[in-house]
């Protein structure tokens, strides 16, 4: 069977641009086109689109997506079992945060009172799930000495950072209607950047570069902004203001 373009975007609900997008970059080449050069999916295209949108949903790079699929070692079945258990963990930390927006409404309404670090449960930095395209933007090295580092605390010592950068974005949320050059804005960006640097190492240019990746790239922006509305914005200005300052 052999499905056009229109039929598999209105099937799956995206756009027929992303199909063409994904056929430009050679992650997904429809097997055949009709005589009027419209692209037709098959069954083994529809089975691939959707190892792809599985990988997308788990946020997943498409350069990564691609380097994967197309590998010769590819397992179909052990990629849907490996999908699986990375969506079944990413359930328990929504159903973990749902819960915490719910004690927090209570909280709110004087209902019941709040830990400050009940406030904070399902939010989890500790771990980078951005690791590929860190390693594509700034090379194996940095990020192989970051993993080191952290491969080398305690879990006590992890939990505490952990904790460390979910009180830092706190801080830096509750100054976002502020302006980024503040003396607590800079202040608090000071912090991220010490904390940061006792994870991995980087310089003013690429604590920059980092910040302005928390606008562009959808997937940081709506995990820092969970802690307020805009907060990947000003921090990626507060960052920029603290690099420029302090290279000078």
């Amino acid at each position: 069977m052999s499905v056009k373009v229109k039929e598999v975007a209105d099937l799956v609900g995206i756009s027929v641009r992303t199909l063409h997008h994904y056929d430009a970059i050679g992650l997904l080449t429809p097997d055949g086109t009709t005589e009027a050069g419209y692209r037709l999916y098959s069954d083994e295209n529809l089975e691939m689109l959707q190892q792809i949108l599985f990988f997308r949903e788990l946020d997943f790079p498409l350069t990564k997506i691609k380097e994967i699929i197309h590998s010769p070692s590819f397992d179909r079945l052990e990629a849907l079992e490996l999908h699986r258990s990375m969506l079944l963990e990413k359930r328990s930390r929504l159903d973990t945060m749902i819960a915490t927006i719910d004690k927090t409404m209570q909280h709110a309404k004087g209902e019941i009172q709040m830990t400050t670090k009940e406030k904070f449960e399902g939010f989890d930095f500790s771990h980078n799930p951005y690791e590929q395209e860190a390693r594509e933007r700034w090379g194996d090295e940095a990020v192989d000495k970051a993993n080191a580092k952290a491969g080398s605390m305690s879990k006590d010592k992890q939990e505490a950072m952990a904790q460390t950068m979910n009180a830092i974005y706190a801080k830096l949320a509750g100054l976002r209607s502020g302006s980024p050059d503040s003396a607590e804005a800079q202040a608090a960006v000071k912090e991220w950047y010490d904390l940061l640097n006792q994870m991995g190492s980087y310089t003013l240019e690429a604590f920059k570069c980092l910040g302005q990746m928390y606008v562009d790239d959808e997937r940081f922006t709506k995990n820092i902004d969970r802690f307020g509305d805009g907060l990947a914005k000003f921090m990626r200005d507060a960052m920029a203001v603290y690099a420029d300052t302090n290279r000078k």
